[in-house]
């Protein structure tokens, strides 16, 4: 084990990057991306925990759609982090700091009923889709279009996995419910 303590970039020190995209701007594009990154691992936690605990006669479609829903969100907040660190930043890593950054909010450690975790699960998307359309707009009124491309692409894929929450949600299903008497 190394005994080397050098810190080579302090957390929130923005750094010259090869991008071209001046301290100041950066700065206020990372701060964005940290934002989004925190987000984004509150959701993936919280569809993890659903995967986890999902029952129910729908559980094997159920468990395999939040895990296809968390790889999503996890694959989304991987290039976040490398854009924020691309442009000189320090990408928010630690599992403290990520919940103190995150403007969304894990639904706690109780387990619900499927409806009320996928509501809960669907309510962040919303936040979260609100959030990175602002966080597109910073960056492309900071002249920083590659980073507004790839948020759009990541919107593109929360919008479509909250959908299909929404879709789950719907009234209609083909289990059919015991009568009770």
């Amino acid at each position: 084990m190394s005994t080397q303590k050098h810190v080579r970039q302090s957390a929130d020190a923005i750094e010259e990057n090869s991008l071209r995209i001046d301290t100041d701007r950066a700065e206020q594009i990372v701060d964005a991306l940290n934002t989004e990154l925190a987000n984004a691992y509150v959701l993936y936690h919280q569809l993890k925990k659903h995967h986890w605990v999902v029952e129910g006669a729908e559980f094997l479609p159920l468990h395999e759609f939040t895990e296809e829903a968390y790889e999503h969100v996890e694959e989304g907040a991987d290039v976040i982090a490398e854009r924020a660190q691309a442009l000189g930043g320090v990408p928010v890593s630690s599992p403290t700091v990520q919940e103190r950054r995150a403007t969304v909010e894990f639904e706690g450690e109780d387990v619900y009923d499927v409806r009320t975790m996928f509501e809960h699960d669907l309510e962040i998307y919303g936040e979260i889709i609100e959030s990175m359309r602002d966080s597109i707009e910073l960056a492309d009124n900071l002249g920083d279009y590659a980073t507004a491309e790839i948020l759009r692409e990541i919107l593109v894929t929360l919008e479509e996995d909250a959908h299909h929450f929404e879709h789950y949600l719907e009234d209609d299903t083909l289990v059919l419910e015991e009568a009770t008497h």
